[in-house]
């Protein structure tokens, strides 16, 4: 019967779970596909390359989402019984309070381990492969280099405007501006312009004023016919590993190249771009994410477990839901909050790693303590 009564309680919690999980990363996925949409579309590249570089950042979401929707889809599940009085039908079977918990532990020390695969291994993978399909995949950068009605700044530095494009190709009152720094640009408006992909790529103007300016000093020419070379001017998109899309392994190597000052940091720099002594601090922090933050997942679970310490009868349970509720908010909160903390100091970070254990720890005699005194009773 005890077996019974874990599997229907662990099978509810778990389904809830899921299904707030991937609601959730839905919910953040399609926001954050619409933002990736101006992103990948504005350089050419068509909407099959769009959709799987959004569906391969699923994996992201979902390790960022989980410990919320860990601890709210079981301290929910946790009243909900409770509320119902189910709870105390477990009691009245024999349920013991302590094997419950352990029970129950065992599960966040599972999905502890799946935190770290999904951070570690699953999450860089997707995101490396992501940035893979947008660098090789086919793409007409320029051809949707000049948007009608729109200032278009998707290269760095230059900025390209039109009021609109006739049936022929013909750009009509083209604004262009180029600038190297504060004190030197480059402006130029032409009446018409079209884009002629010959030899190299290039947007010629007819009718139009060539104004720069160096250093504070302005010259202005007209012009009836010129040209403005595409050909040297590439996407924003950031086409190389960024820090976060490396495997965990090759970030630890990085990092004990750098402390140990090893001679192979040059051979470890061209696997990792970032692997530099002013990254370093960025580096450790993403470690830290990685492997440390879901060290938080077993205490969430205890702290979801105090619900069942008190029944609704002997206390005011709506008050003491939404405390138990606004202490594991406050913990994954400050979870995020310790990554600011993280430094090349190794006491420092152990401190930091020693966080959840000991918070874990202090709960989890605080349930032997207490079913240990309410069993004498």
């Amino acid at each position: 019967m005890k077996k019974i009564i874990y599997r229907k309680f662990l099978t509810d919690c778990s389904i809830f779970f899921l299904i707030s999980l991937l609601a959730t990363s839905t919910i953040i996925w399609v926001f954050q596909a619409v933002n990736y949409l101006d992103i990948i579309i504005e350089d050419g590249r068509d909407y099959i390359v769009y959709l799987n570089y959004t569906l391969l950042n699923f994996p992201k979401i979902i390790s960022k989402i989980l410990p919320f929707a860990f601890f709210f889809s079981f301290s929910y599940v946790i009243a909900k019984y409770e509320i119902n009085n189910e709870l105390i039908i477990f009691w009245n079977f024999g349920v013991n309070k302590i094997s419950f918990v352990n029970l129950f532990l065992s599960f966040s020390l599972f999905l502890l381990i799946f935190q770290i695969i999904l951070t570690s291994f699953v999450v860089p993978s997707s995101q490396t492969l992501a940035r893979s399909i947008v660098r090789t995949a086919d793409y007409n950068f320029v051809e949707h280099f000049v948007k009608v009605k729109k200032f278009n700044a998707a290269v760095n530095d230059l900025t390209i405007y039109t009021e609109n494009k006739d049936r022929f190709g013909n750009y009509n009152n083209i604004y262009i501006k180029k600038s190297t720094n504060d004190n030197n640009f480059q402006i130029i408006y032409a009446k018409k312009g079209i884009i002629k992909n010959e030899n190299n790529a290039k947007l010629v103007l007819f009718n139009g004023e060539n104004t720069t300016v160096i250093n504070g000093k302005i010259t202005s020419f007209s012009f009836s016919r010129s040209e403005f070379n595409l050909s040297s001017f590439t996407t924003n998109i950031i086409l190389v590993k960024k820090t976060q899309e490396h495997r965990t392994a090759e970030l630890i190597l990085c990092v004990k190249s750098l402390t140990n000052n090893k001679n192979d940091t040059e051979e470890i720099k061209k696997k990792i771009r970032n692997c530099e002594l002013k990254n370093l601090d960025n580096i450790i922090s993403e470690i830290y994410k990685r492997l440390i933050v879901p060290l938080y997942l077993p205490s969430l679970m205890l702290i979801a477990l105090l619900l069942i310490v008190h029944s609704k009868e002997k206390i005011n349970y709506s008050k003491h839901r939404f405390k138990i509720f606004l202490i594991g908010l406050l913990v994954i909160i400050f979870s995020e909050l310790t990554l600011r903390f993280v430094n090349t100091s190794f006491y420092n970070n152990l401190m930091i790693i020693l966080i959840p254990v000991i918070l874990s720890l202090f709960l989890y005699y605080y349930f032997l303590l207490k079913f240990k005194i309410t069993k004498a009773l």
